[in-house]
């Protein structure tokens, strides 16, 4: 028996010995220690996705793809995903964000997209911290880096802190991208007698064994790992994306890949294996830019800007010459083969030779799962602030004073969000808005999260995650199409944080299911935790939407004397910031989701804004009623007068609320629209900065 399995679990060498039914050689084992890792094989939440709904009337193509696509109409489609790059940025910041961008860039391309617009959702720890302040600045950086220099506009995201993020901070990246309908790319159409093509840069030792990286715990030694994470080149990124939509237009691709998590390897298997066929790679044609490469560092680097193209070989001179065009790098690497086998050969010796079906086919691991007795989280107590609870206007002022309530202009400054000409609704506001000029539409996108919900309650928080997000699309005036997530949790293997994994993925399918937006993409990041914490129950979603028209509601622009409403009920103070920050704690349970509610919500938000029947609306959200008060009155430079504030009023979060600025000339229409749902009459815009309470 060997004394390394290269991460592997003894039972999976096993298994892997008995399937071979010989000894698998070192090569062999790095190359099933990548693809059976969770990165790369979700082997712990196979399961669990599949409790997800995917189909829908406008999904064209769902989970299994590089990015999953709604049909929104007239030929075209939106391709979009979600993606971690999480303990890469925790090593390395800049480039672990700037990676991730990337990364999840090209698993669009893939699909035979245009990258049009990205989004990000980070949680970090204490910006007082100086650990987190540095990984903060760093990632923010790593972002605007990459995303600016390829031209793919930054529209929107969320940034939350906990001090459960100061080691392992969560940098989530989203890209949507629009596809032809007609030039849609599957990875599973290759055949037989296709060659393969590596297209885009050389490659190096960076990012070797990162997807078996990334499916640890950050400990002192992982953090030491630095070649592990992976270094971007943004314009070579640029310049990938141009060349790959060249070649796309020109009907020379059979099918492609994005050489992300574990390189060559998972690309050229995966293409192989959803064909039902097999692979070999010849690890001497790779373009490299370091010398004395081991055959395993080939097979494994997550070198950057790469894209495995399968191809007709009649066609590679025609590829060859836009890419020397373009002036990347363009070779033949291997071949689809009709048997099941990955085989790698270095100077025509065979080094690596297993069934390919076998590499994505790792063993699923259902954990033990228990529910604690009880869940509190208990967080910092101010003394000074809990002798002034009984003062709201301190309150309020004392909330929206700290990082997590900040202004983010400063940060959404840094990214060039009015790239490509399509921003009609940019950072700053609940959603983002694109102008799809090709067929004159509109479509929106929404991102949403909220960990400590999910702490205290987790299916409540995984259904309260997924309704927020169709809330804000509902609120600004258009319908879900689809959805994707990233689900960042800490270990599956300890039985508290199985179940409470479980019962978040089960929140998020009650509500995809009874609010109609299926999922069609996204990404599972586990083992988010350092010896010293792990990170809250952290999922993450992006909605897609579309409009009948080209009406949207704006979030930030009531005029003076508009009358102010408060559409559903009065939220909750268990797991609200509002218990964090004044009660030094987290508790639970709270209100289950009313489906029948949200529903009826979002089809009289959607109608209040086709009808133009209000000047702004934004939905409650984090912080509840007060910071949804200051972020509409505060752009426009006003203020508010509110009448009959109570606690819950003005800081309980959870289920579906909006509040809304409406004219006077407009409140009888408003009114009418809103008929038979909770809704009253909260105070008024005034020309005075700030939240007065009378």
């Amino acid at each position: 028996m060997r004394e390394t399995f290269f991460g592997l679990r003894e039972e999976e060498y096993l298994q892997i010995k008995d399937a071979l039914g010989r000894e698998p050689n070192d090569i062999e084992l790095r190359l099933f220690s990548v693809m059976w890792s969770e990165h790369c094989s979700y082997k712990s939440t196979k399961d669990l996705l599949a409790l997800f709904p995917t189909e829908g009337k406008h999904v064209l193509q769902g989970p299994g793809e590089n990015a999953g696509i709604v049909n929104i109409g007239s030929g075209f489609g939106i391709a979009f995903k979600m993606e971690s790059h999480n303990h890469p940025s925790a090593i390395e910041p800049v480039q672990g964000a700037a990676t991730g961008v990337g990364g999840i860039i090209r698993d669009v391309l893939a699909v035979g997209a245009r990258p049009i617009a990205s989004m990000d959702c980070l949680f970090l720890g204490p910006p007082s911290d100086e650990r987190s302040n540095f990984l903060r600045e760093g990632v923010i950086k790593g972002i605007a880096n990459y995303a600016n220099c390829t031209s793919v506009p930054t529209v929107g995201g969320l940034t939350y802190y906990d001090p459960c993020y100061r080691e392992n901070p969560l940098v989530n990246a989203m890209c949507a991208g629009l596809v032809k309908l007609d030039k849609v790319i599957s990875s599973g159409a290759s055949k037989p007698g296709n060659v393969l093509v590596l297209l885009g840069s050389k490659t190096g030792r960076d990012g070797v064994a990162g997807a078996a990286f990334a499916s640890t715990q950050l400990d002192d030694a992982v953090k030491e790992s630095k070649p592990q994470v992976q270094v971007g080149d943004p314009f070579a990124g640029k310049v990938l994306i141009e060349c790959t939509l060249e070649i796309l237009d020109k009907g020379l691709i059979v099918s492609m890949q994005d050489m992300g998590a574990a390189g060559i390897t998972s690309s050229a298997v995966e293409l192989a294996a959803k064909a039902g066929a097999g692979a070999e790679i010849y690890l001497d044609n790779v373009p490299l830019r370091e010398k004395d490469m081991e055959p395993f560092e080939i097979a494994l680097s997550e070198s950057q800007e790469r894209m495995l193209l399968a191809i007709e070989e009649e066609n590679f001179d025609e590829v060859k010459a836009l890419a020397d065009k373009w002036n990347l790098e363009c070779e033949i690497i291997g071949k689809i083969i009709t048997e099941d086998k990955y085989v790698l050969k270095d100077k025509g010796e065979i080094v690596a030779n297993v069934p390919a079906s076998l590499l994505t086919s790792s063993p699923k691991i259902e954990w033990p799962k228990r529910e604690p007795v009880k869940v509190e989280v208990k967080y910092p107590k101010d003394e000074t602030i809990m002798l002034e609870r009984g003062d709201l206007s301190r309150l309020a002022n004392i909330l929206y004073s700290l990082p997590q309530f900040e202004d983010k202009s400063w940060i959404y400054e840094q990214f060039d969000y009015t790239a490509q000409s399509r921003t009609m609704l940019g950072p700053g506001n609940p959603v983002a808005i694109l102008y799809i000029k090709e067929i004159d539409k509109l479509v929106a996108l929404a991102v949403a999260s909220d960990p400590w919900r999910c702490a205290v309650d987790p299916f409540a928080g995984g259904a309260e995650t997924v309704a927020r997000a169709i809330r804000k699309l509902a609120v600004s005036g258009s319908c879900p199409l689809g959805m994707t997530d990233c689900l960042n949790f800490p270990s599956p293997e300890i039985p508290e944080n199985f179940w409470s994994m479980s019962e978040v993925v089960k929140g998020m399918a009650a509500a995809c299911r009874e609010l109609d937006c299926p999922i069609v993409s996204g990404n599972v990041s586990l083992y988010n935790e350092s010896p010293k914490c792990a990170i809250l129950p952290t999922p993450a979603v992006c909605a897609v939407g579309a409009f009948d028209g080209k009406t949207f509601l704006k979030s930030n622009d009531p005029d003076v004397s508009d009358k102010l409403f408060l559409a559903g009920k009065d939220g909750q103070l268990q797991a609200s910031a509002y218990q964090r920050i004044f009660e030094g704690k987290l508790t639970g349970p709270v209100e289950p989701l009313d489906f029948d509610a949200e529903r009826a919500f979002c089809e009289r938000a959607i109608k209040t804004a086709v009808l133009q029947a209000a000047s702004s609306g934004r939905c409650v959200g984090h912080g509840g009623l007060i910071i949804t008060l200051m972020r509409m009155t505060a752009k426009a430079g006003l203020g508010c007068e509110i009448k009959d504030a109570d606690e819950k009023l003005l800081f309980g979060e959870g289920g579906p609320r909006a509040l809304y600025s409406v004219p006077e000339a407009k409140t009888e229409d408003f009114l009418k629209i809103w008929k038979g749902y909770p809704i009253r009459e909260i105070g008024t815009v005034i020309n005075n900065k700030g939240i007065h309470l009378i």
